[in-house]
């Protein structure tokens, strides 16, 4: 199957254009006809090596990536050769709802995980939901960098440093950091960082986001099994502890 792709009536550069991958041809046809209608140009891919191309040559707002793909990639292998050069959002397709998909898509990249089949309504509501925290985790905020000890968080650049190494997250791994960021020291309620990053319809969903704790100390924490930046507070949230700034000898002298 050849790579297409699908627009409605004239193509505007404003469409958010969405990469299918599956090959399951009624899947396909089921999200070409969703999206279409409802604004989004998009493109489609049957197998993991035509995916990677794809997301190269095409440099699509949004993936959708199935799982179980035929050939020599699956859709985790798809996921980690994209994440060498694109930190497009993915989201990830799986036939089983069981918590190793859903870890090891987290751990690959991935964004967000549906489980199919699924509805057109909550199709769309991911896709809308993953997109507006990408927009967001681009826009630049009152405070262009936040600094918290070797952590530095450049939040115009998109930009994490520790201790001056860089450091990649996927653009959901960003925006949990950034609302940590942004209220650092202080205690963030389970309820206020499902919501804030990933919408109010999560604002339960305690277990997605201890997932994405746990990845996004892999890649910031020196021992992530005794964190220092991303402190718990059990049965409450999380919260970014960050040193508060020496005071000058020649304040604490006056």
């Amino acid at each position: 199957m050849s790579a297409h792709l699908h627009r409605n009536e004239s193509p505007k550069m404003s469409e958010p254009r969405i990469l299918i991958v599956d090959d399951e041809p009624k899947l396909v046809r089921l999200a070409q006809e969703v999206l279409l209608a409802t604004g989004f140009a998009v493109l489609a891919a049957s197998n993991g090596r035509q995916a990677v191309e794809m997301a190269a040559l095409e440099q699509p707002d949004l993936i959708l990536l199935d799982i179980m793909l035929p050939g020599e990639m699956d859709g985790y292998q798809v996921a980690e050769r994209v994440r060498q050069f694109s930190n497009v959002p993915i989201i990830m397709l799986t036939a089983r709802d069981q918590q190793l998909d859903l870890l090891r898509g987290f751990d690959v990249g991935a964004d967000d995980y549906m489980t199919k089949p699924f509805d057109a309504k909550e199709l769309l509501a991911r896709i809308r939901a993953v997109l507006k925290r990408t927009q967001a985790a681009a826009t630049a905020t009152g405070e262009a960098e936040i600094i918290c000890g070797p952590l530095h968080i450049d939040l115009a650049r998109y930009r994490i440093t520790i201790a001056q190494k860089s450091i990649s997250l996927t653009k959901t791994e960003f925006s949990l950091l950034r609302e940590l960021a942004l209220h650092k020291n202080q205690v963030m309620l389970h309820s206020q960082l499902l919501s804030a990053v990933w919408g109010p319809e999560y604002r339960d969903d305690v277990d997605y986001l201890r997932a994405y704790i746990r990845y996004l100390r892999r890649k910031l924490e020196p021992d992530p099994a005794k964190p220092q930046y991303i402190v718990t507070h059990t049965g409450v949230g999380y919260m970014l502890a960050c040193p508060e700034p020496s005071t000058p000898e020649w304040e604490k002298e006056s």
